[in-house]
């Protein structure tokens, strides 16, 4: 059992290393708790992973927020939405299987890939003349899909995130990383009010994962911060690679 949680504990803190500079944490803690737990049911799996990583999603949230300005009046309303749409998301989890949904992201994220390759300025140099007047009405609707999707099933939720803030609200990177971070916050802790409602949650392994992924959070961010937006940019390419190549092996069972 030592051994099970050492292997836990060094996949939270990746996961949470990964998810704190461009999401995608869930792509590493949902198959290792699968891999590990594989008589436990989908819902308590789900629901353990978003208690592990509520805490990392969190402390790096408020060490963006501290050193970046978070445009709020279009942060809040996407985070509310998400919340909603979160909550939605992990009750529809014991009605429709949520590998359905692998054909779809994954033509998404290539999609996603593609667009952000080619554009070599993406993300690194936005134009201000061409920011949206309705900010805050295109997050809502980010927020509450998204956040029904990371409710659902999760993995990516930060990635999609990111690379809808850049492009609907033309911010950079790294801002969008940070509005990214605050809207997960928000989803996990929706969900994980329905699953810990329903007794869904593993406590004693969420309680270790958490602590991991709270400090691979902390070197995330820091790395983020440091870097800047161009090093976000580069990051969310290695992950969204690494989701396709993951969502291709689920999808095809290669």
């Amino acid at each position: 059992m030592d051994a099970t949680y050492l292997i836990l504990g060094l996949g939270a803190f990746f996961a949470g290393c990964v998810d704190a500079v461009v999401g995608g944490g869930g792509l590493i803690q949902i198959p290792l708790l699968f891999t590990t737990f594989p008589t436990q049911g989908t819902a308590t799996l789900f629901g353990t992973n978003k208690l592990a990583s509520v805490v990392g999603t969190s402390s790096a949230a408020w060490r963006y927020a501290r050193r970046i300005a978070v445009p709020w009046k279009v942060v809040a309303p996407a985070a509310l939405a998400a919340g909603a749409g979160s909550w939605i998301g992990a009750r529809a989890v014991a009605y429709f299987p949520p590998a359905a949904l692998r054909p779809v992201m994954l033509a998404l994220l290539i999609a996603v890939a593609l667009y952000t390759f080619v554009r070599k300025d993406f993300g690194v140099r936005p134009d201000a003349s061409a920011s949206p007047s309705d900010p805050w009405r295109r997050a809502v609707f980010i927020g509450a899909g998204v956040g029904f999707y990371d409710g659902f099933f999760g993995p990516g939720t930060g990635s999609f995130l990111i690379f809808l803030f850049v492009r609907a609200l033309n911010w950079d990177f790294l801002r969008a990383s940070v509005a990214a971070k605050i809207v997960n916050m928000v989803t996990n802790v929706a969900a994980i009010g329905f699953f810990v409602s329903h007794g869904e949650v593993l406590w004693r392994v969420a309680a270790v994962m958490a602590l991991c992924n709270l400090c691979g959070a902390q070197l995330g961010s820091g790395l983020a911060l440091r870097h800047g937006a161009p090093f976000v940019r580069r990051a969310f390419l290695l992950v969204a690679c690494v989701l396709i190549v993951r969502f291709a092996l689920d999808t095809f069972r290669i």
